[in-house]
């Protein structure tokens, strides 16, 4: 057992510099603390937490490589007393509950305030769970919503309209949609029309925000999505068109 005087020692995983930076300049100011590593991508930080062993690993959400959600699952798994604080800039619920599934005891907001952020860390390390009330209100609105509510919406997209949105939540473009479901960008478009009336949206980022509130894309899924249309020779670039 560590001696309870001893830092606390941290990793802190954010693939922007200049909050990587910032967020190292932030807690090495706290005397209870120390930032033992930081790294700019999920593999990074999985080498570093294996290498290392920190008491509490602060992981952004969205990074190269590997997303937050599987970089918590694989340090989890190779380090299991390693305290995982997820920090996003979403509070969608796809996201919060993937990251407590993925075994973080913690998902902070990154609007969160640098006395509450080192609290949590505080927190955590005492094995506290912390979760920002912003997204712990949203969950309760959730459970307490009409248990149909979404699914409704679900069923009024068909499985065609579903595929083109996951695609869309790729990156692809009308033409690049098109020829991954071998149909014409005019079709595409179409079928764009048609989930936009039915979601109640007026663009594909609200339609792809949208779903992943709802739970219908998550990002395992999309992940394992982008490894079968990389196979077949697609690539994302972009959503223009």
């Amino acid at each position: 057992m560590r001696d309870t005087k001893e830092k606390i020692r941290v990793l802190v995983a954010d693939d922007h510099a200049i909050v990587r930076e910032g967020l190292c300049s932030l807690l090495s100011e706290e005397a209870d603390l120390e930032v033992v590593a930081k790294a700019a991508d999920g593999k990074e930080a999985i080498e570093l937490a294996k290498e290392l062993y920190p008491d509490v690993a602060i992981i952004d959400i969205v990074m190269p490589e590997l997303d937050g959600i599987e970089t918590a699952k694989q340090i989890k798994a190779a380090c299991p007393a390693v305290a995982i604080v997820m920090l996003s800039a979403y509070d969608y619920e796809a996201y919060t509950l993937g990251a407590l599934e993925a075994g973080a005891v913690g998902y902070l907001l990154k609007e969160t305030s640098p006395y509450e952020l080192v609290n949590a860390i505080r927190m955590i390390h005492a094995g506290r769970g912390v979760v920002d009330l912003k997204v712990w209100n949203r969950m309760l609105q959730r459970l307490a919503a009409p248990k149909d509510e979404g699914k409704r919406s679900l069923e009024r997209l068909q499985t065609r309209e579903l595929d083109i949105l996951k695609l869309v939540a790729k990156g692809m473009n009308s033409r690049e949609i098109g020829k991954n479901l071998t149909i014409s960008g005019r079709t595409v478009h179409t079928h764009l029309d048609n989930i936009f009336t039915k979601l109640g949206v007026h663009s594909r980022t609200e339609a792809v925000v949208h779903a992943l509130r709802e739970g219908w894309l998550t990002l395992d899924g999309l992940r394992q999505m982008e490894t079968s249309v990389q196979s077949t020779g697609s690539s994302p670039s972009g959503q223009n068109a």
